[in-house]
């Protein structure tokens, strides 16, 4: 009886090696090759799944960005509104180490980014959904009755996204962990300023 094989598990899986390869190494070290040989795979074998070393950083790339979505979205339901905020925010965070090794991804990724339109778009797309989010989630916080494209929520929410893409680049210059307090400080202090 032949073997049963699971295409979406096997890009799965590619994906999860190239994204272990660029924490281990940064971008450059997830090529083609280092891929095959890590994944387990013969060399023509990436080509069914992956037709280009762009391909699996596209589908890496996505696959980060959904995590961070999913983190964001686990945090549903909270007990109030303000609740849910802290929990998005922290969703996005460096905190642990697994979201320390998403940044490392995501800051090659970015960098690849400039030079490809499709995933600058990609993560431009993915930008506007987290604003979106976030000032639907600020402005039932705030419980002031504003509308989340209110003037003064779109820019706490823009100062928020500014604020997680700077923690996760900061993160990685310093020895992983060093930061979280500092960064959970900013959670503590951004709800205590929710209102003014």
């Amino acid at each position: 009886m032949p073997k049963i094989i699971d295409h979406d598990q096997r890009r799965r899986e590619i994906v999860a090696v190239a994204k272990k390869l660029i924490i281990q190494g940064g971008f450059e070290a997830a090529t083609m090759r280092s891929i095959v040989a890590e994944a387990g795979f013969a060399n023509g074998a990436l080509k069914r799944y992956f037709p280009s070393k762009d391909s699996i950083v596209a589908a890496t790339f996505e696959s980060v960005l959904a995590e961070m979505n999913e983190r964001m979205v686990a945090s549903e339901p909270a007990p109030d509104p303000r609740e849910a905020l802290r929990r998005d925010l922290e969703a996005t965070l460096p905190l642990d180490q697994y979201r320390i090794d998403s940044a490392r991804v995501l800051l090659a990724l970015w960098e690849h980014s400039l030079d490809n339109e499709e995933l600058a778009t990609l993560y431009r797309e993915h930008l506007m959904e987290w604003r979106r989010r976030l000032a639907a989630r600020i402005a039932e916080a705030r419980g002031r009755g504003e509308a989340p494209d209110a003037p003064a929520v779109h820019t706490l929410a823009g100062e928020i996204i500014g604020l997680a893409v700077g923690a996760n680049v900061t993160s990685l210059m310093f020895p992983a962990g060093a930061l979280v307090p500092e960064h959970r400080a900013y959670v503590d202090r951004w709800m205590r300023d929710l209102d003014d």
